[in-house]
């Protein structure tokens, strides 16, 4: 924060930048894991509310755990090995990145209400302001930034 008095600018000390909360886990792909990323999530999400003293409503917490679980739901069942869930939030917005050893592209299929499955990255979409894919030395990453203010 800067304080201007008498045309003077007076550096308060308040003024360093902050940087966003940020947190990662990995997952092996053992049953239980999509269970064990929602409950990382949520206990993410705590803690953006007490150190970013973030309000965060029902229908975006439970936006948040949604789109977490179905992009590690992706990344468990189309990868072949372990993947990494990370998280980055401020007090208006989160970033969900998952990534996972599998290089192949995930796919949007068009809106079709018969289909059984493949609905997962249709409701990442329909949830998230900006939806990014991009492949890594490794895999691939996935990334879905939500707003958390109720507008």
């Amino acid at each position: 924060m800067i304080e201007h008095v008498d045309g003077a600018v007076i550096p308060t000390g308040f003024d360093v930048p902050v940087e966003p909360l940020r947190r990662a886990a990995h997952y092996s792909g053992e049953p239980g894991c999509i269970a064990e990323a929602r409950s990382f999530a949520a206990r993410f999400l705590g803690r953006l509310r007490t150190e970013w003293c973030a309000e965060i409503g029902n229908r975006a917490e439970d936006e948040v755990l949604l789109v977490v679980s179905e992009l590690v739901t992706n990344a468990d069942r189309h990868s072949n090995g372990p993947y990494i869930l990370d998280l980055e939030g401020t007090d208006d917005s989160l970033t969900v990145s998952v990534y996972d050893s599998s290089s192949a592209v995930p796919r949007l299929f068009p809106k079709d209400p018969e289909r059984v499955g493949r609905h997962g990255l249709e409701i990442v979409h329909a949830l998230a302001t900006e939806i990014a894919v991009e492949r890594v030395p490794v895999g691939k990453r996935v990334r879905a930034v939500l707003r958390l203010s109720e507008e």
